[in-house]
């Protein structure tokens, strides 16, 4: 196996992890000797990857709203939604235009967009996830081998909300959004970060890890890394702040076996407060990329 970003075939073993959600089964993560980062040894390939999304507790596919964290997520979501539709269009500086939301889950992104007037397409790997989207929006949900098939240069921006994490082509991928973005188009990108306090605390326990459905873990450094190579460029580094306490008690579940609230929250509230002081550090950041 060879790094995903820079090709490089030698890295270090890092973490034992275990898939709490689906199968049980333990995957190393590793490190890249030459570039560091940070992935998946082995995962399952594109073709296999799909039975591991099977789970009531994968919530972004299944829109499930049994027990308290999947109620808590739902209730979570509808703020977060109104919140990512603002940013977008704060940063493109557009009250409307095109949006491809790349990995579109079950399309509450996509509802909130069309419904503040933006032109909107959906790309989802999930069949179940793609017919509750297409559902939702009454619109027609792509698979994302389609991307190749999109005009160049014809979306003012593409989101990818907690996707790339699990995008198998990397390189391949990035590569179409920057063809298909326009000249001044935006690109945002959200995903969990390594270098949080949460994740460094939880260590082969932090619920962001999600192996094997999580193929890259990472860093603020290794974000910036890869979009260089693909002529993109990182402008802003943003905090997801909800995801600290969320992760947080997931990530207690899977350590303890139990929902023990207040560490959670005490945990999720020290990973906040010291991305307070030191940019970069957030449970989950979102990075505001420009071609």
């Amino acid at each position: 196996m060879f790094c995903p970003v820079c090709n490089h075939k030698e890295y270090s073993k890092m973490l034992t992890v275990k898939d709490f959600t689906v199968s049980s089964e333990n995957f190393e993560i590793v490190e890249c000797t030459s570039c560091g980062f940070r992935f998946t040894e082995n995962p399952p390939p594109p073709d296999q990857i799909g039975r591991y999304y099977q789970s009531d507790a994968y919530i972004s596919h299944t829109d499930s709203k049994k027990g308290i964290f999947n109620t808590i997520y739902q209730l979570i979501r509808k703020q977060a939604v109104q919140s990512k539709r603002k940013l977008v269009c704060h940063f493109s500086q557009r009250k409307t235009g095109t949006l491809l939301d790349y990995g579109c889950g079950t399309g509450a992104f996509l509802v909130e967009m069309k419904s503040a007037g933006w032109r909107v397409q959906g790309m989802e790997p999930d069949p179940g996830a793609r017919t509750r989207a297409e559902a939702l929006t009454a619109s027609t949900i792509m698979e994302p081998d389609k991307l190749p098939t999109l005009e160049s240069a014809s979306v003012d921006v593409v989101t990818m909300w907690h996707v790339l994490e699990h995008v198998h082509e990397l390189h391949e991928t990035l590569s179409q959004v920057k063809r298909i973005l326009k000249e001044n188009g935006l690109l945002v990108v959200a995903v969990p970060n390594l270098m949080s306090h949460d994740a460094r605390h939880y260590a082969e326990h932090w619920a962001a890890y999600d192996v094997p459905r999580h193929l890259h873990h990472f860093s603020p450094a290794s974000i910036t890394h890869l979009m260089k190579m693909h002529g993109l460029q990182v402008r802003e580094l943003l905090p997801m702040w909800y995801d600290a306490f969320y992760v947080s008690l997931l990530s207690e579940k899977y350590k303890t076996g139990n929902m023990r609230l207040i560490p959670a929250v005490w945990t999720g509230l020290i990973s906040n407060l010291k991305a307070l002081f030191n940019k970069g550090v957030c449970s989950s950041q979102i990075y505001i990329i420009r071609k």
